[in-house]
């Protein structure tokens, strides 16, 4: 599932996401700067500060599939993330989520969950062993008391032998 690479947000060199972030529970969301969701960015680091030194990370995707809502470059986007929002989880280089040109990752969370994204801020969350185990909708906010259930069960089981 992981076995990719992408660019930082703004960045040079590519991350390989498996040597980064396997054995992690990991949350991926497909972002954008000028939607009615994008509030969830808050929501999001909370959850990154609050978990992280427990095996946890948020992995952010900006896209523009979604009615243009995020236009600018990837300079202007980390720029309104960590100033707006003070955003300080991984964000990637800007993709395509959705249809023929979506990136390899979202192809893959499609496969494995039947949901693509259908607006900005789609949630996949990624067991330590790299299944896909519950995707949750824009409407799904970081504190949604179904989505830290599931994250905390996740969080409490062992990380794989490698």
């Amino acid at each position: 599932m992981l076995d990719l690479s992408y660019r930082p947000l703004a960045g040079k060199g590519e991350v390989n996401l498996q040597k980064q972030y396997g054995g992690k529970v990991l949350l991926v969301v497909n972002t954008a700067s000028k939607c009615g969701f994008t509030p969830q960015y808050e929501g999001l680091e909370a959850l990154q500060k609050k978990y992280a030194a427990r095996g946890f990370s948020v992995l952010g995707f900006p896209s523009n599939d979604f009615k243009g809502q995020e236009p600018g470059d990837e300079a202007q986007i980390q720029e309104f993330c960590t100033l707006t929002y003070g955003v300080k989880f991984p964000m990637f280089q800007k993709v395509q989520v959705t249809g023929p040109q979506a990136t390899p990752l979202y192809q893959r969370l499609a496969a494995a969950t039947g949901v693509a994204p259908g607006w900005n801020f789609h949630k996949y969350l990624i067991a330590r062993d790299g299944r896909v185990v519950a995707q949750y909708p824009s409407k799904t906010t970081p504190d949604d008391a179904g989505l830290l259930a599931a994250l905390e069960r996740e969080l409490s089981k062992p990380v794989p032998k490698r």
